[in-house]
């Protein structure tokens, strides 16, 4: 862990600052900055100094601060901190964003992993009209603004890249084949899609599977976009979508259940209870496909995607989803990491994201474009780094509930 001294021993108002005041303010950000990287990152500071740290060579990105972010606002968070300043301007960082902050991951003196930058944290809220409110304040920025940057299936998740040369779209169409197969599914029966975005994999389930889905979402425009497919298709007698919490279902039963990048919203305090619904909606030999991101090393939040991209988010730990799983009476059949699938995935999202910043630029300003950015690199760099994964679980009711083929193959078929 890097060592700094306490917050008090630097701290002076911007009127009582001279320079004695802006040498400690230097002091504290040479150390902090000291053990941030294992990649050569050139620094420039708000008084014309610069510094190079990470190593030797030739730097690999240039952080500018156009002005000073106060101190205490980096001790009580430093990654809220540093997230505003990039999305108001005042650092500018000329490079891969991407590359930066996967580099802060991996060193283990920075301030991603030091606790004592990990103080403060938003109280969160998961309650049903919490949940709703959180979920549309993402999801319904619009699906014009969506559909700019995704691929044309519309797909909000983790693609599935079986070649190298799959595009975006044949990826993620990938990922729907995939996670349906492992359900082994039987054409006539019963799925529930949780979670169910804008509607792809219910609606492949239904054209293509044979099975008689239903989907929730908690976003309006999600659920208006869904439910105009279905007309549009044809689906009506083997389709529906409802906005729905998924904690109101009642005593309906389902002979399958996939719920794709659904249990990050749920909140830690609720995710026993998700789990159990899953049970509960799962006929007793139904199977469930979950499939979301966690982290192999325990569960996390983060204050700058709390109050900016995901309110209420909360990323579980690997084995905290499983011993709610086990708790829920489901038997864990088989898990499968696709880490380096969502980081092509963020990639690529990214690289969309800004071949149309010009269109954006008419519906939201340079702080929003400068935000979204950071978020998909961010994003990107924490798969990369393996602060983050995500998993497939398939999962039965129990361990006398519905037989499995015995290996893959029948995925692959």
């Amino acid at each position: 862990m890097m060592a700094f001294l306490p917050y008090g021993h630097y701290h002076q108002t911007v009127n009582e600052k001279g320079t004695e005041g802006f040498m400690l303010d230097k002091t504290f950000y040479k150390t902090f900055l000291s053990h941030s990287f294992n990649i050569p990152v050139r620094v420039n500071y708000w008084d014309g100094t610069s510094d190079v740290y990470g190593g030797d060579g030739e730097p690999q990105v240039t952080v500018t601060f156009h002005e000073l972010v106060p101190i205490k606002s980096l001790t009580r968070n430093a990654s809220l901190a540093l997230g505003e300043a990039v999305m108001d301007g005042r650092i500018e960082i000329d490079g891969s964003i991407q590359k930066l902050i996967e580099s802060a991951y991996e060193s283990a003196g920075s301030f991603f992993n030091n606790s004592k930058f990990k103080r403060f944290m938003p109280k969160q809220s998961h309650s049903e009209s919490h949940s709703k409110e959180d979920i549309q304040k993402h999801y319904d920025v619009g699906n014009d603004f969506y559909k700019l940057w995704l691929d044309p299936t519309l797909t909000y998740s983790c693609a599935y890249f079986e070649h190298d040369d799959d595009t975006l779209e044949q990826a993620q169409l990938n990922k729907v084949h995939h996670i349906i197969k492992k359900l082994d599914p039987q054409p006539g029966k019963r799925l529930l899609d949780i979670g169910c975005g804008w509607g792809t994999l219910m609606l492949t389930a239904a054209k293509e599977y044979g099975l008689k889905v239903t989907g929730i979402t908690l976003s309006q425009e999600q659920y208006d976009l869904v439910k105009q497919r279905i007309i549009d298709e044809d689906l009506q007698d083997v389709a529906e979508v409802r906005l729905e919490d998924y904690r109101e279902l009642g005593n309906e039963t389902w002979d399958y259940i996939t719920s794709v990048g659904m249990f990050e919203h749920v909140g830690k305090e609720n995710l026993g209870a998700y789990f159990k619904c899953v049970a509960k909606y799962l006929t007793d030999d139904g199977v469930a496909l979950i499939h979301g991101i966690t982290r192999q090393q325990g569960g996390a939040t983060n204050a700058w995607l709390d109050k900016y991209i995901f309110p209420g988010g909360y990323v579980p730990g690997l084995t905290e989803n499983i011993d709610h799983m086990i708790d829920a009476g489901l038997q864990v059949d088989d898990m499968e990491p696709l880490r380096r699938h969502y980081q092509r995935t963020t990639e690529i999202w990214d690289k969309n994201f800004n071949e149309h910043r010009d269109e954006i630029a008419k519906q939201f300003d340079e702080r929003f474009m400068r935000m979204w950015d950071l978020y998909l690199q961010a994003c990107a760099a924490s798969f990369q780094s393996g602060n983050i994964d995500v998993i497939q679980f398939l999962l039965t009711k129990g361990a006398s509930g519905r037989v499995l083929p015995m290996t893959r193959d029948y995925m692959y078929k």
